[in-house]
């Protein structure tokens, strides 16, 4: 081990969290028969074989897991330089961050710009996801979530809280008796999630509103019921901070249908010691501190939307 440097362990690592080649190659910004000789060479200079090659990819041997608890301390030890030390490399640092669909909107709108001016050498890779990722399998460096983890090395701190409502087009509402409570509401048409497919408990938002409502038109991504409400296919639950953006929607039952949730931020507690991503997580904090007013309704809003 005495012969080895974070630059072997690092092509180490990422086939160990990749699974395969091309996937640690595009990781790693190079080539996947560079990462190829790099896992040939160090498996020489250990003399022994790290990974078992098949058709799924590669998967460690036990000599390989024996391997990775020293590689990943070494790769701690190489977080807690600060980002600006490494520009004299030239080399950037890899950071997958997953979220929801509708935090990715509000990320990429808002918020990366200034996270590409703040962290230059930060290699960002956005991953929106319509279910939750394995942070055991290190898919994610950083996950935001609708709901907090609370077992396993992992560590959740709220990010910011948002609200939803109930929205239909002002055509299709002109369409439908009056609604003067939710009891009115089991009889209409509904756009939602589909059941079998709500990855987290917080997205069962009709059942929360009344029971009895069932989706007619269902689908995965919010975009997609977005689409459809607009649409006039039927009232939907959308977040405010996306559905307000357009006029030809209404809020129906303002006063009394009300859904609040939060963002999470989960990260494993081992890479939290690393400088670099602590700096991530600040900004993330703060500047969505910043915007938290965007994201929930005032209440006594006398606006439609």
């Amino acid at each position: 081990m005495a012969n080895l440097s974070w630059d072997d362990l690092q092509f180490f690592l990422a086939v160990v969290r990749e699974g395969q080649l091309s996937r640690a190659a595009r990781h790693l910004g190079t080539s996947h028969v560079t990462v190829s000789r790099r896992i040939d060479r160090l498996e020489q200079a250990l003399n022994t074989r790290l990974f078992e090659r098949n058709p799924r990819g590669y998967e460690p041997t036990p000599a390989g897991q024996r391997l990775i608890e020293a590689a990943e301390r070494m790769e701690e030890a190489a977080g807690l330089i600060p980002l600006e030390q490494s520009a004299a490399t030239g080399q950037t640092r890899p950071l997958r961050l997953a979220m929801p669909e509708g935090f990715g909107s509000l990320f990429s709108t808002h918020l990366l710009p200034a996270f590409a001016t703040e962290f230059p050498l930060i290699s960002l890779e956005l991953i929106t996801m319509p279910q939750v990722l394995s942070l055991s399998r290190r898919e994610a460096d950083i996950s935001i979530t609708l709901d907090p983890v609370t077992s396993g090395p992992y560590r959740s701190e709220r990010l910011v809280d948002y609200t939803l409502h109930l929205y239909a087009t002002r055509e299709h509402l002109r369409s439908l008796p009056p609604i003067a409570s939710p009891e009115d509401l089991p009889r209409l048409r509904f756009v939602g999630y589909i059941e079998e497919m709500i990855f987290a408990p917080g997205l069962d938002y009709l059942g929360e509103i009344h029971p009895a409502i069932r989706a007619g038109v269902k689908s995965s991504s919010i975009f997609n019921q977005l689409a459809a409400v607009r649409g006039g296919l039927g009232i939907g639950v959308l977040p405010w901070y996306i559905a307000a953006k357009y006029p030809e929607l209404q809020i129906v039952l303002p006063d009394r249908v009300r859904l609040t949730r939060t963002y999470w931020l989960t990260c494993h507690r081992d890479l939290r010691v690393m400088q670099w991503v602590r700096a991530v997580i600040g900004f993330l904090s703060a500047r969505l501190a910043e915007r938290g007013h965007e994201l929930s309704r005032p209440l006594g809003h006398a606006g439609p939307g």
